[in-house]
């Protein structure tokens, strides 16, 4: 389970900009995952506690916001969510010949504290 590196590393990332914006406390982190990221959402939310546990995190909030894997492909065109459709796609069939369009994301959207 790799979440709880991301998570790690993310909150390293989040100290940084606190100094960075003289914040003292962080409220809540929105975080943009994508469904093709390979990052389990449900997993991140479950890691969360556990890696800001004694830190100064551990009063802020994650939310995490999914992103819709969306691709298109590349044979007949159909724009689709590659994630619900397994990447295959539903009018021909085609599961290689994708092009992501979104849904690989994961971003620190948002910073809330002061």
């Amino acid at each position: 389970m790799h979440e709880v590196g991301i998570i790690t590393s993310m909150l390293h990332t989040v100290a940084d900009i606190m100094e960075q914006e003289q914040l003292t406390v962080v409220e809540k982190i929105v975080l943009e995952v994508g469904e093709l990221s390979g990052v389990v959402p449900h997993y991140m939310e479950e890691c969360f506690p556990a890696a800001a546990y004694k830190t100064r995190f551990a009063d802020t909030k994650l939310e995490i916001e999914v992103v819709p894997g969306i691709v298109k492909c590349n044979r007949c065109g159909l724009e689709f969510n590659g994630f619900q459709y397994d990447l295959r796609c539903p009018d021909c069939g085609n599961g290689k010949e994708l092009t992501p369009l979104s849904g690989r994301e994961l971003t620190i959207r948002e910073i809330i504290g002061c």
